[in-house]
């Protein structure tokens, strides 16, 4: 048994060979209707595979690598997120492909403890995302006016036109990035501080580009999910002036969760 690939341009064959894909994992009850996926650009019925109480959330697929393209990642998202409607699901990396469903049963089989032990952890949670971006040169020129060493030193640069040397400009922006650190962090505190209390985790993930000071994810109780939207309006209120805000959910629980599915790895054919 192994999890098994090939790519778009193996031979007719390879293709006609059926896979299963993989989701996420759920507690097993009576099966809901799951919907259909259009994975790849077929339309294919969604459904679970059981073991001992979980299941895997499946589709059936040619065996092979999926391209993270957008259609295809929306595709793996819109099944995610129609399950974790009305269940807690484990999801699972982009592209989890194996051959059977016997293959699928005994990975759930051969993880069966830790898969019981992360539902019963993920029971009625869910993730939301947070990030948060300034006007970067704003926030320059404002440290160039308030903050009293940047703008001593400034000043002395313009007045002795000395801001077109190497060394001098060297200095100064050093001395901008440490004030930005320092502000940022000052700022991602103070939000963090704003939304604990109403979140179970969080986890700080890194900013992308240099207009981004937060890249959070927080874990929220599901019933608990009114009183984090309150808190996130709040935090937003107070930074209304310095930052701006994009707040996405809610998801299953991508950042809480790292389980990968993998059986002995072998060759397709």
């Amino acid at each position: 048994m192994a999890v098994v690939s090939a790519k778009d341009d193996l031979p007719k064959r390879a293709h006609r060979l059926e896979g299963r894909y993989i989701y996420g994992v759920i507690d097993a009850g009576t099966p809901d209707a799951l919907g259909k996926s259009n994975l790849g650009g077929a339309s294919e019925d969604v459904y679970t595979v059981g073991y001992s109480g979980i299941a895997a959330v499946v589709s059936r697929t040619p065996v092979f690598i999926f391209d993270p393209t957008r259609d295809n990642a929306l595709a793996h998202e819109r099944v995610i997120e129609s399950v974790m409607k009305n269940h807690t699901i484990i999801p699972m990396s982009f592209g989890t492909v194996f051959r059977t469903d016997e293959d699928v049963r005994e990975v759930l089989r051969s993880i069966y403890p830790t898969l019981k032990s992360v539902l019963k952890q993920m029971t009625g949670k869910v993730e939301f995302g947070l990030k948060a971006t300034w006007d970067r040169d704003r926030i320059i020129e404002e440290l160039k006016r308030e903050n009293d060493e940047i703008h001593r030193f400034h000043q002395e640069l313009m007045r002795k036109h000395l801001q077109s040397t190497y060394f001098a400009r060297m200095q100064l922006g050093r001395m901008i990035d440490k004030a930005l650190s320092e502000l940022s962090a000052s700022y991602v505190r103070t939000i963090y501080e704003g939304l604990r209390s109403v979140c179970v985790a969080s986890r700080d993930n890194k900013p992308i580009g240099d207009k981004m000071i937060l890249n959070a994810a927080f874990l929220i109780e599901r019933d608990r999910e009114g009183e984090f939207d309150a808190a996130v309006n709040r935090v937003a209120h107070k930074f209304s002036d310095r930052l701006r805000f994009k707040y996405t959910g809610p998801w299953p629980p991508y950042n809480f969760v790292n389980i990968r599915l993998k059986l002995e790895r072998g060759r397709a054919g």
